[in-house]
């Protein structure tokens, strides 16, 4: 990971944290280690968040609704994937021998997640200010490249639709299926109880963004 903290231009204190952080459960259980990535990408999704945010708002003159729209176009799952392929976070990446076999180290859905946990085990070793920077350093390029675009928020435009209807929106998770490293998520889209759209996706996170699109598409129709 010498080359990663070079590029990044950070000097860890305690290099097991992000050993940590590059460590999917497959990797955890076939090797009886303690912990794998998931309780540092809890923590790094919420600094993501926060430094995102904090940059928009003292940098734009946006309506809150507007700093949303943007913000989740540059933490959401392609975002990540892309600023973590780009510093090649899958030459770091361990899992188990299943995993590997299926292409682990390469699935947005990892790759994406491990990006997070990184970003906690920065925060947890060096503290904020240095967490901040490098995401900075890594996101602020692509906010300002305006020929960047990683995805649509659906929900939001979904939320909007609906809230201009003055109706009811939830979503569900329907069902989850396939082995604990190649899980598959079916989440639902209830527009005043009745399903709108329905989408599947490796997370969570991202099957709700496709039944909002399901949804918008059925819309569109009537």
């Amino acid at each position: 990971m010498d080359k990663l903290f070079k590029k990044l231009g950070i000097i860890p204190n305690d290099v097991r944290l992000y050993q940590v952080a590059f460590s999917h459960s497959s990797y955890v259980n076939e090797n009886h280690l303690k912990a794998d990535y998931e309780r540092l990408e809890f923590l790094g999704d919420a600094v993501l968040e926060l430094v995102v945010s904090d940059y928009l708002y003292r940098n734009m003159d946006f309506k809150e609704g507007d700093m949303t729209k943007i913000r989740a176009s540059y933490v959401c799952e392609n975002a990540l994937y892309e600023y973590a392929t780009n510093l090649h976070f899958s030459d770091y990446i361990k899992v188990g021998h299943g995993e590997e076999q299926d292409g682990g180290r390469f699935k947005k859905v990892i790759v994406a997640d491990i990006f997070e946990a990184f970003m906690g085990a920065v925060y947890l070793d060096l503290g904020f200010d240095v967490v901040k920077k490098v995401l900075l350093d890594i996101i602020v390029p692509y906010i300002k490249d305006p020929n960047i675009t990683f995805f649509n928020d659906y929900k939001s435009v979904l939320q909007e639709y609906v809230q201009t209807e003055q109706r009811s929106l939830i979503y569900e998770l329907e069902s989850e299926s396939g082995p604990s490293h190649n899980r598959t998520f079916t989440t639902v889209v209830k527009i005043d109880d009745i399903i709108y759209g329905r989408g599947s996706a490796p997370s969570k996170k991202e099957s709700e963004q496709e039944a909002a699109k399901n949804a918008l598409d059925k819309l569109a129709k009537i």
